[in-house]
């Protein structure tokens, strides 16, 4: 029997954007395991369906660590125009609750000084979303 984790990869492949949509919400409780990490990015930036696009950026921007807001990050650096929109949606999704404001406001602040200026640039992208979000 295969464990939730490895569940969760299987699906992050799967043709169905619904199975995807499960495993970016299932992996984002992992974002410490590189594995899971490089998987939720590809989650991140799925060419196939913008739900995952969003959906994810939504789990991972309600995780609120550093490492978590670092993988949206990564994506925002990749990110065409279309999917940094879907991304910036996921992120408002989640930031509607007051509380998940000041945690994403922290990890960019931490991921100001990160060492890819990529994530520094897009760290700050992020920040300017949840600031117009308490607007």
């Amino acid at each position: 029997m295969m464990s939730g984790l490895e569940a969760a990869f299987t699906e992050a492949s799967s043709p169905s954007w619904a199975q995807r949509v499960r495993a970016g919400g299932e992996l984002s409780s992992f974002v410490d395991v590189p594995e899971a990490a490089e998987a939720l990015v590809g989650l991140l930036l799925d060419v196939e369906d913008t739900a995952v696009t969003r959906q994810t950026a939504e789990a991972l921007t309600r995780v609120g660590t550093v490492a978590a807001v670092r993988l949206i990050a990564l994506a925002v650096a990749e990110a065409d125009d279309n999917q940094a929109d879907w991304l910036q949606t996921g992120v408002h999704d989640a930031l509607v609750e007051a509380d998940g404001v000041l945690n994403i406001a922290a990890a960019c602040a931490n991921l100001a000084r990160d060492r890819e200026d990529a994530v520094r640039r897009a760290a700050a992208d992020i920040a300017a979303w949840a600031d117009g979000t308490r607007r």
